[in-house]
């Protein structure tokens, strides 16, 4: 038997390739799918059946292009009416090689959510489960995709499946679920690789709770809803293009980006938020690759094509990859021989400030700066705010604009900079003419022991 994890970073997504003898399975796999194609060929199996535990709503699934290039049936939850596939009910087994596979309906963080047991051999033990996004290492799925009417309704239907149907399994079995840490599809998902049921039932907060207890606890969680989702549950119910292959971006000239700025173009540049400060194309939307895979979807539209900047152009295919995952087909160019370029052209440049925790006390100190706070609510919450801030979370701040004057000095902090420098790229779209970013964010205030509030 054949069991291998395909991560893909920054949406902190899992998929599983599970084979025997010369067959093989493929778990919720993601729409660049070369990689499961070279596992099959590499352990000489044929990929039969592909897996969709749930509906995803964080990135596009690639069932269907998997399927084109392999052949396999694809399986999903009977209780959504999907364009393509089939329907997959509670009992049904599927043989891959020596292996059984049996599908649990296990619903909850969406009504048509499956979970699928793996046995080395039929009518074997339980070895593991493909738990979707019912049970993560640490957590459990979010319940609040149905509305707030519905939450109790979701959180009851996710505490049965796991309780009666998951833990039931076994302690040793192992639990493969859908999302890492850092993943939007959970509260606090846990930074371990590997978990079993006992491990779980030890340390997951969650189930040592009683029924009520734990209702209550994910009815009232907090989980931000990202605009892309609404696009991510339409291509996952109805089908998203294929692909057939990456698109591969051209290398456009800065003279011909230069003709780009006067049209509807969407300028990303993933440098760093030091390089972007000291100078950018104006208008430029400022994602570096540590945070792109997380924020796109949130500041880039589908209509308008998308064109990137960089300083050596190198990796752009992980950064295209992470684009194509949340359904950006838009991608069609890059800034060739990277910013360079731009400048030796005599291109327009804009900067952002850049302030130390020492720098931007002295501001505050010197005028009256208006904060802003860009971290997500829980950390506004947990370590507290500098004093006199204004919180708008990142992703919000495209739609709330209208809360910041319009002439004011700004200093925009997240948790290290990043996030900041977005944030401040945002603001200097807008036509906010001074802003700064505080390098190092709320960390690098705290270890300064500067004044909190909150």
């Amino acid at each position: 038997m054949l069991l291998e994890k395909i991560k893909s970073e920054g949406i902190a997504h899992n998929s599983y390739f599970v084979g025997s003898n010369n067959q093989a399975a493929v778990i919720d796999p993601r729409r660049d799918c070369d990689v499961y194609l070279d596992i099959a060929r590499a352990r000489n199996m044929r990929i039969t059946h592909i897996f969709e535990t749930h509906r995803n709503e964080d990135y596009v699934i690639g069932s269907q292009e998997l399927a084109t290039l392999s052949g396999a049936e694809i399986y999903h939850g009977a209780r959504l009416d999907f364009a393509y596939g089939r329907s997959a009910f509670e009992g049904d087994v599927f043989l891959i090689g020596d292996c059984e596979l049996t599908v649990l309906e296990t619903p909850g963080h969406t009504e048509e959510s499956l979970s699928i047991v793996v046995r080395e051999h039929p009518g074997g033990e339980p070895l593991l489960v493909f738990t979707g996004d019912a049970l993560f290492a640490g957590d459990a799925g979010r319940t609040d995709f149905y509305g707030p009417d519905n939450r109790v309704h979701m959180s009851t239907l996710l505490y049965e499946s796991i309780v009666h149907k998951i833990l039931p399994l076994g302690d040793g079995v192992i639990v493969c679920p859908a999302h890492g840490a850092g993943s939007v599809c959970g509260a606090a998902i846990a930074d371990r690789e590997y978990t079993t049921i006992g491990y779980e039932k030890r340390v997951n907060t969650l189930l040592s709770m009683t029924k009520e207890e734990f209702i209550r606890t994910k009815a009232a969680e907090h989980h931000y809803y990202p605009p892309y989702f609404k696009k991510m549950e339409d291509l996952n119910r109805n089908g998203a293009p294929r692909l057939r292959h990456l698109p591969e971006p051209v290398a456009m000239p800065a003279a011909e980006i230069a003709q780009l700025l006067s049209e509807h173009v969407q300028v990303v540049d993933i440098r760093s938020p030091t390089a972007y400060a000291g100078a950018h194309i104006p208008g430029s939307i400022h994602l570096s690759r540590e945070i792109l895979p997380v924020y796109a979807g949130w500041l880039l539209g589908y209509d308008d094509p998308i064109v990137l900047i960089d300083d050596d152009n190198h990796g752009l295919h992980g950064i295209v990859s992470a684009l194509i995952r949340l359904g950006y087909d838009n991608v069609i160019g890059y800034l060739a021989d990277g910013f360079a370029a731009w400048f030796k052209a005599g291109g327009p440049m804009d900067a952002v400030g850049l302030l130390s925790p020492a720098g931007a006390r002295e501001r505050m100190r010197s005028g009256e700066p208006f904060l802003l706070d860009v971290r997500a609510v829980e950390s506004w919450e947990r370590t507290g705010h500098i004093p006199g801030a204004r919180h708008i979370y990142l992703g919000d701040l495209p739609g709330g604009m209208g809360m910041i004057p319009e002439k004011a000095d700004i200093i925009v902090y997240c948790d290290t900079g990043f996030k900041g420098s977005a944030a401040a790229s945002l603001l200097k779209k807008a036509g906010h003419p001074n802003v700064w970013n505080l390098l190092g964010g709320m960390n690098a205030w705290l270890r300064e022991n500067y004044p909190v509030e909150g």
